[in-house]
């Protein structure tokens, strides 16, 4: 009966699926767009940021489940169901096998003090609505932002097809009206290597008019970052439930 029950879950969830595809209806043949599966979002999301359907499959995020948590019988980090949502914890695992780490964006600062020359990608964490029989259940979602060919795009996998953001000045414009918008998460997902404090841009104080002479002008920038991969430093709170695309993330607190 168990069984019967999962399956039919399974069978509900699933059956909207979308075929993966390269491009979109708007002729952009050279965009892997990865739709929709289940409660995998969180999969979806991150082969839409690495441009490549075999980055990571729904095995590996179960395995990194298990090693996150070993010794308990129900895994935190992801859908009881077995259907996805897994949470920024896996998210965060995931992107150091590829030699990435994701950085939470401290949203009090603008994003325009990022250089987004030096991103591999965002990986947003956005409130999205699951419809189930007649019930309508708050989730979140995991949706992945990229540049391809000098463009930046939404990858979200809910979408029929990419979505062109534009240059960075729109980006920044757009990454401000999800910074408006409620319990929405930013990541920027950066190389391990990468020297933190070279991936903002200077910005003046303040009140403080600018300086003729150059060497006073370098101006220490004062956006924050939490680095999430270690646990003795503050973590946001990501809702426990994350919906959406074929891999769905969730974490001890889904995302």
């Amino acid at each position: 009966m168990h069984h019967s029950c999962l399956h039919f879950v399974e069978n509900w969830f699933g059956r909207d699926r979308k075929s993966l595809q390269k491009g979109g209806s708007n002729g952009e043949r050279n965009i892997y767009h990865e739709k929709q599966v289940k409660e995998l979002c969180a999969l979806h999301a991150l082969n839409n940021l690495f441009q490549d359907k075999n980055a990571f499959n729904k095995q590996i995020l179960d395995n990194i489940c298990h090693s996150l948590s070993p010794d308990n019988l129900v895994n935190p980090h992801k859908s009881l169901l077995g259907l996805g949502n897994y949470d920024v914890n896996v998210l965060m695992a995931a992107l150091q096998l590829k030699g990435y780490e994701a950085m939470w964006f401290d949203k009090r600062k603008d994003p325009s003090n990022i250089d987004f020359s030096k991103i591999c990608g965002l990986i947003l964490n956005i409130p999205s609505e699951m419809k189930f029989l007649p019930l309508r259940l708050n989730r979140k979602h995991w949706i992945a932002v990229k540049e391809i060919d000098g463009t930046f795009y939404n990858l979200d996998s809910k979408l029929e097809s990419p979505v062109a953001i534009g240059k960075a000045p729109d980006l920044v414009t757009y990454l401000r009206e999800q910074i408006r918008g409620k319990d929405r998460e930013i990541f920027l997902v950066v190389d391990q290597n990468l020297d933190r404090n070279s991936l903002w841009k200077k910005e003046p104080r303040w009140n403080e008019p600018p300086s003729h002479n150059t060497s006073s002008n370098r101006v220490n920038s004062t956006v924050a970052v939490i680095h999430l991969n270690s646990e003795e430093e503050s973590r946001p709170e990501i809702s426990r439930n994350i919906h959406h695309e074929n891999t769905g993330t969730k974490e001890h607190k889904k995302s």
